[in-house]
């Protein structure tokens, strides 16, 4: 066999080759894929939506020790972080004058010295009531009604890992704007507790909405269509996997209330990439005056 020959015949082969590598991968493509699907089972349980404003603690008294006149210290009876009750004397002059507490409290801030003389108008210590404390929180203009006075709250002081109960004691008359929203003023009164301080953090919640004994699903079993619409899907007789339509109620960021197309204990399959909560469902968690989210 010539040299020629060999080469056409390689060249044949090679293209032959080629052929049956593209119709393969042609049909491998073109093949139905089988999706691989999870499963959630509906039951019944409670839901509990909230409402979260975040604030600080502040004390209700406070007591800002100013001097009225020009004077000399001769005497502070008492230092920082003493407790001092009403009428007690904190200082005394070289004139015999007596500075006294108006509340019971804790000495802070003490900002003289014994001998110095001041001049009048100075700050010269704070008297804080550490025993009568509350929570002031901004709300927007469309959840003022959550917080009637002498509601009931739950109190999360994140630093020391507490729980604790407040009451809604007032709301602001006059609302403030800011960049286009009105927010009022809330003031929520705390429960004693000698672990909490003074400038803490704190998360306010009230309850929004409670269903219990209801059909639930997890939200990662819930799918959307092209209009936004809920729906699941079903294993029918043949294993295929049909799309049901439903109606949902509250969530609560994990579960949903499933109001209508879903039974207890019915089993429904989703992917492990669906997602649902980046549409469709609006956060269980209520508005928060940090963040501006939705009801």
């Amino acid at each position: 066999m010539s040299i020629k020959r060999a080469k056409k015949k390689n060249w044949i082969l090679i293209s032959i080759l080629a052929i049956v590598i593209v119709v393969v991968t042609a049909v491998f493509l073109m093949w139905p894929k089988t999706t691989s699907y999870e499963s959630a089972v509906a039951s019944i349980g409670d839901i509990t939506t909230y409402y979260s404003f975040p604030g600080n603690v502040e004390t209700k008294n406070r007591q800002t020790v100013m001097s009225e006149k020009v004077m000399q210290i001769s005497a502070i009876k008492f230092k920082e972080g003493d407790t001092v009750k009403e009428g007690d004397v904190l200082i005394e002059t070289s004139t015999g004058d007596e500075i006294e507490s108006k509340i019971d409290g804790v000495v802070t801030n003490v900002n003289i010295e014994e001998n110095a003389q001041v001049m009048a108008g100075v700050k010269l210590m704070e008297i804080v009531d550490n025993n009568n404390l509350e929570i002031k929180v901004k709300v927007d203009e469309y959840d003022i009604t959550a917080l009637t006075a002498g509601k009931e709250t739950t109190i999360n002081i994140v630093a020391i890992d507490k729980e604790l109960t407040g009451k809604v004691a007032s709301m602001s008359v006059e609302g403030q704007t800011v960049n286009g929203v009105t927010y009022f003023t809330a003031t929520i009164d705390l429960a004693k507790n000698s672990d909490v301080k003074i400038g803490m953090s704190a998360e306010v919640k009230l309850i929004s909405e409670q269903v219990t004994g209801v059909v639930t699903l997890p939200m990662t079993a819930i799918q959307f269509d092209e209009n936004n619409n809920p729906y699941v899907l079903k294993e029918d007789d043949n294993g295929t996997a049909v799309k049901t339509e439903i109606t949902t109620g509250i969530n609560d960021g994990t579960t949903v209330q499933i109001k209508n197309g879903v039974s207890n204990n019915e089993a429904v399959l989703y992917t492990k990439s669906t997602t649902s909560t980046g549409m469709g469902f609006r956060a269980g968690m209520n508005r928060s005056t940090s963040s501006g989210g939705d009801n």
